[in-house]
């Protein structure tokens, strides 16, 4: 399903592209239910001054500008002062991809071309996958300015919304870094690169949810919820000992793929 059509420009050049929303969220979700007698707690939106239930279509949007006074703004007057360029996504500049941050990065969409635009589309990805860069650009979505980064793959471009530098809390706990003998950080980069394998996003599955979904079944079939083995603690050793067991341990699993 598309989430929006839009046009990237830089330069004189104009690309229009489609959105689709890149991910799903699967998680199991809870009702909440009275608990005397399991029955589905639901929430009523009320008017405030007359008391009756309010439906969806009934509802608008207000701006308070003094207290108790609102101004209402509809959907189509926040569209009638879009201009064609902030309907576009603008792009800024370039840069290297390992120059963000990845705690700037928000939602991500998958661009596709739309017709007209295959070869341009083409063009923008292929130079920016052998020039290593990202294009940083901007729009207007709903009701702000976003940034977004228009960053290249093999197989097609995504876009990602981005937050501004006053979205992105400073660090809020700072340590002391500890000297780090040489050994020791030689024995870290031998585990690193024994464990070094290709990212293959498919061998990765949320096994919790898996759990919490045989927990359902469990309690669907009547049946007791046993509770999970404790594990045992692990013997306290040295950090080099720690390291080396660990690449040891890393180099056999390694082996047996």
């Amino acid at each position: 399903m598309i989430s929006r059509k839009s046009v990237i420009t830089f330069g004189m050049v104009a690309i229009p592209i489609a959105m689709y929303t890149a991910t799903q969220d699967n998680d199991i979700r809870f009702n909440q239910l009275h608990k005397d007698d399991n029955s589905r707690i639901r929430y009523k939106k009320t008017c405030a001054n007359c008391g009756k239930e309010i439906k969806a279509e009934d509802i608008v949007k207000g701006y308070e500008y003094d207290d108790g006074k609102y101004v209402v703004i509809t959907d189509e007057e926040i569209e009638k002062i879009k201009t064609e360029k902030e309907k576009s996504i603008q792009i800024l500049h370039f840069a290297q991809l390992n120059q963000i941050s990845p705690v700037y990065y928000n939602k991500t969409y998958q661009a596709v071309p739309q017709t007209g635009g295959e070869k341009a589309f083409e063009l923008l990805r292929s130079a920016l996958m052998d020039e290593q860069k990202i294009a940083i650009g901007k729009t207007v979505m709903g009701t702000k300015d976003t940034l977004m980064a228009i960053i290249p793959r093999e197989d097609g471009i995504i876009i990602s919304t981005m937050f501004y530098a006053d979205d992105i809390k400073e660090l809020q706990k700072q340590y002391s870094k500890p000297k780090v003998a040489e050994q020791e950080l030689n024995m870290a980069k031998m585990l690193i690169n024994s464990m070094d394998t290709p990212f293959d996003p498919a061998q990765y599955k949320d096994e919790y949810q898996e759990k919490l979904r045989m927990l359902i079944e469990t309690k669907i079939a009547g049946k007791e919820v046993v509770a999970a083995k404790p594990e045992s603690p692990g013997k306290v050793i040295d950090l080099m000992e720690a390291l080396k067991a660990s690449v040891e341990k890393a180099k056999k699993e390694k082996a047996v793929v």
